[in-house]
């Protein structure tokens, strides 16, 4: 079977420790295949009412392990960009969007046609361990295309997403 060449490649990001390598790698790779570079990162907007309002009805916080707020995803956006230029990475573009995170992975892939979806997962031992598995494996029942999933070197304990301060 011949091999593809990547001419368009998506990559998610969170702000986590995780997001560095996975950026890094995909960047890598957009760089050795000439391809351009789309990073997404995926937040929840939601009003603090909605929120409490949410967590009382559902019996938790459903967006575990997603970015809060469109300031601290413009913060892991911004972050990811700095790594995806140090690699030397041509950026097409970088999205922030309001939404699930597998759902802006595929859609952003499919829009795009990307070759390839790139994203990190840890394996999966406590509840935001299984929400952050939860988009790999939707992204890759999903995805069209090829995707890549970016493991730890080495147990990263919890991973933190950023989250916008609350207004005082």
């Amino acid at each position: 079977m011949p091999m593809k060449d990547y001419h368009t490649i998506v990559v998610g990001t969170d702000g986590s420790s995780l997001a560095e390598p996975t950026v890094g790698r995909a960047a890598w790779l957009a760089k050795h295949n000439d391809a351009d570079l789309v990073i997404v990162c995926a937040y929840a907007q939601m009003s603090r009412r909605t929120e409490a309002k949410n967590i009382v009805t559902l019996g938790g916080d459903t967006r575990t392990g997603q970015v809060l707020g469109r300031e601290a995803a413009s913060i892991a956006l911004a972050d990811a960009m700095r790594v995806a230029s140090t690699e030397g990475a041509t950026v097409a573009a970088a999205l922030l969007i309001d939404g699930d995170p597998s759902t802006a992975l595929v859609v952003t892939a499919e829009d795009r046609s990307a070759d390839l979806i790139v994203l990190g997962a840890i394996h999966n031992r406590s509840l935001a361990d299984r929400v952050l598995g939860w988009t790999a494996t939707e992204v890759t029942k999903r995805a069209w295309c090829d995707v890549l999933i970016v493991r730890p070197e080495k147990d990263l304990g919890e991973l933190e997403v950023p989250e916008d301060a609350p207004p005082e």
